[in-house]
């Protein structure tokens, strides 16, 4: 036995478990759960033909830029804002429970106008550069308006001209306030006072902050996701996913012998090697996420048994056990290479058409071919010749022939 190989070979594993050991808790707060997984907030938002302002492509597309800096005003980590047909769209906010806040928020229109005594429009959302939600000097909620530089110009131009009268502060058609203008205001800045709680301002100020939407907007369906749910979706993915690598692995290592050994070491790098990636992807994981996990283990162990099955071959044609692995590994690069690379096109066609979960799928299958290429052709190769060069395989039933 040469121990030099021998040595090599426990470190790749040592290396492997102590990555694992001290990116474990790192790994796992920097992946992102989906709504399935999390819970949070689903709502399908309806477009709505009005006489002023009908639906059509710049309309939904102006909604939906709209939606996403409220939904960015939420503080969530991937929201999903997607189309559905012409007209409708669908949010999803995890970790989101308050889904009547989510309605007021994404619904609203949030069409602002400054009036004088008699309805004049004096200014409008559109002279608007900040909204933000403050409290005053009484501590009562309000919200804070910044005017762009032709906006603070109305606004000085209309405080003078009605000084001791009210400026009626109207927001989509119902009045918020009506202060009374008691000097003329060259700042640019505004407050909107009397709203009844911080939640009310808070919605104020992200609408306003957003923009108007074009077209009316209305809630066509409306639910949360429990938490509860998500929790059993995972335990029930943990649960399949044990028994699915138990039986994998109790497989390999009766049909393949010290090879399968081997076969599954590679899948525990290769796990990691997932986690490491779409840690670093930041990406979401979904239940068809975890479906495309699976899928793509279930590929690294048909690329590993395509190789031990050339290995058999090879062995039982005569040469030695490494000419055999060698040899072996070089023919079957091929088909892996072919069967993976169709795989990665079908998953490339999901993510450019598909939406939402769909996408997720795609980004999980992708990632998980793409490592179990990595760890079946030299993960598995790497190992396997360090056991044949520290020359304790010297029988060909240790491959199972």
């Amino acid at each position: 036995m040469k121990w030099g190989s021998m040595t090599k070979f426990f470190l790749v594993i040592i290396i492997a478990l102590a990555a694992a050991y001290f990116l474990y808790e790192p790994i796992l707060t920097s992946i992102n759960l989906g709504l399935d997984l999390k819970g949070g907030t689903h709502l399908v938002l309806e477009l709505v033909d009005t006489p002023e302002a009908p639906v059509d492509e710049a309309a939904v597309q102006g909604v939906m830029h709209i939606l996403r800096q409220r939904v960015d005003g939420f503080g969530l980590t991937e929201p999903i804002i997607q189309r559905q047909g012409e007209r409708r769209i669908i949010v999803e906010l995890p970790g989101h429970d308050d889904p009547e806040g989510a309605v007021q928020v994404l619904s609203m229109t949030a069409h602002l106008e400054f009036w004088d005594e008699e309805g004049n429009v004096l200014l409008s959302g559109h002279d608007l550069k900040d909204a933000n939600f403050v409290y005053d000097q009484d501590n009562k909620p309000v919200v804070s308006l910044e005017f762009n530089r032709e906006g603070a110009k109305k606004f000085a131009q209309a405080t003078e001209e009605h000084l001791g009268q009210p400026i009626v502060i109207v927001l989509d058609g119902q009045i918020l306030s009506a202060p009374v203008v008691q000097d003329v205001i060259t700042g640019g800045k505004a407050q909107i006072t009397g709203i009844a709680s911080a939640a009310d301002a808070q919605r104020i100020a992200v609408g306003l902050r957003s923009g108007a939407l074009p077209v009316k907007v209305e809630v066509g369906e409306n639910r949360v996701i429990g938490p509860k749910l998500g929790e059993d979706s995972i335990n029930k993915s943990v649960t399949a996913f044990i028994y699915g690598i138990a039986a994998v692995l109790l497989f390999m290592l009766l049909f393949y012998r010290v090879s399968g050994l081997v076969a599954n070491l590679a899948l525990g790098i290769y796990v990691l090697l997932f986690a490491i990636v779409l840690s670093l992807l930041q990406a979401t994981l979904t239940l068809p996420g975890i479906a495309g996990l699976i899928l793509s283990l279930g590929m690294a162990v048909d690329a590993n048994v395509i190789i031990f099955e050339r290995i058999k071959e090879e062995i039982r044609n005569g040469k030695t056990i490494r000419a055999a692995v060698d040899s072996g590994f070089r023919l079957a690069f091929s088909t892996i290479i072919d069967s993976n690379v169709t795989t990665l096109i079908a998953a490339g066609v999901l993510f450019y058409l598909g939406t939402g979960p769909i996408k997720g799928f795609a980004v999980t299958l992708s990632v998980g071919i793409i490592c179990s290429m990595v760890t079946a052709i030299f993960v598995s190769k790497l190992l396997l010749g360090l056991l044949i060069d520290s020359k304790i395989l010297r029988d060909t039933a240790y491959f199972g022939v």
